[in-house]
């Protein structure tokens, strides 16, 4: 088990979002790779509503980006930043993961258990490395009874890395259909979306249901995988999906974390592969690979991710490994733009 491997060159990293390259969120560059056709197509995502069949079901991640990343304090002085990841599974609203970060962003920080970084109005004491993770930490807040999402209100901005060399506002990291605060990073695979285009979509015969993944830090992809997350699905959504299927149409997710979420709740498969899916909620878990493979969704609408990421794997499962590599290539060698602000790749199963 592997994940691809490939240079990324520093000119196709987005380094703004595309409205201020003069384009709308929409009219990013869309890859279309169909199992059923073998083959690649070049669009704008504008035009994914004739690039689905009618009868189709997209499911969206409704969580919304928090102001994730707050300046901080070491012990000596020096100035650090601190990335506040997931929340702590069966702990109170103090507790969280967290990645330290150099002032900057630009690179990761080592900790050690008991520091405590002072953060403004409160203290952040690094309490124990968290999961496998080398860089994140089980960390607890200490700030007069202020609740982390409080504290992220008042003093956080948008986690942005290196290749983004100014800063944006929160509106810009908010897909449009966002409606559920929680996640460290925002689940750009529906940054494309606008209200026009989910219409349009509607319009065609394509229904579009939401589940909720509140996601956690990209930094950490690289060798390492997906740390738990929390999530819910609703009986709405689980039922629609499993009509769809049942119906002969197709359910796209919109993004790795509905993959991951919809697969959770994803029952033992059929002779064909495929499963109903239950409502549920709680945490995740699951790691999605070729071995396990995908059994409740029929194609997903994702980035472009970086080298040997961990979500590559998912991304092979649903595509193959000959299909994806072709991919990867084309975009590679079409200049398709990679990251939060960048391209989209559209993957259908056979």
């Amino acid at each position: 088990m592997s994940a691809l491997s490939f240079e990324l060159p520093t000119g196709l990293e987005a380094t703004e979002p595309p409205e201020e390259r003069g384009a709308s969120r929409d009219g990013v560059r869309l890859m279309v790779a169909d199992q059923r056709q073998d083959g690649l197509v070049h669009a704008r995502f504008n035009e994914l509503p004739s690039l689905l069949e009618p009868g189709g079901l997209i499911v969206v991640n409704v969580s919304a980006t928090l102001p994730a990343a707050v300046d901080g304090r070491r012990g000596d002085g020096a100035p650090v930043r601190v990335h506040f990841a997931t929340a702590a599974r069966n702990l109170d609203e103090r507790w969280r993961v967290v990645e330290l970060r150099s002032a900057d962003g630009s690179r990761p920080a080592r900790g050690g258990p008991g520091e405590a970084i002072a953060l403004p109005g409160a203290t952040l004491e690094l309490v124990a490395p968290y999961a496998a993770a080398d860089r994140l930490w089980l960390a607890r807040l200490d700030g007069d009874g202020e609740s982390v999402p409080e504290l992220l209100a008042r003093a956080g901005r948008p986690i942005r890395y290196g290749y983004v060399p100014r800063a944006w506002p929160l509106e810009a990291y908010q897909n449009v259909y966002a409606t559920t605060p929680g996640s460290a990073e925002m689940p750009s695979a529906g940054r494309p979306f606008t209200p026009e285009l989910v219409t349009a979509l509607v319009a065609h015969g394509i229904g579009v249901a939401p589940i909720t993944l509140h996601a956690g830090l990209s930094s950490p992809e690289r060798h390492e995988g997906p740390v738990p997350e929390p999530f819910a699905v609703p009986p709405a959504t689980a039922r629609a999906v499993n009509a769809t299927r049942a119906a002969g149409g197709r359910v796209v997710a919109v993004g790795t974390t509905v993959v991951r979420a919809l697969e959770t709740v994803a029952g033992e498969p059929a002779a064909d592969g495929r499963a109903d899916v239950r409502p549920g909620e709680g945490w995740t878990n699951l790691v999605i690979d070729p071995e396990r493979g995908v059994r409740a969704v029929d194609g997903l609408i994702t980035g472009w991710h970086e080298p040997e990421a961990s979500h590559l794997l998912m991304l092979e499962a649903v595509a193959g490994d000959d299909l994806l590599r072709r991919s990867y290539a084309a975009a590679l060698r079409g200049g398709y733009l990679w990251h939060e602000f960048g391209d989209s790749h559209l993957i259908l199963r056979d």
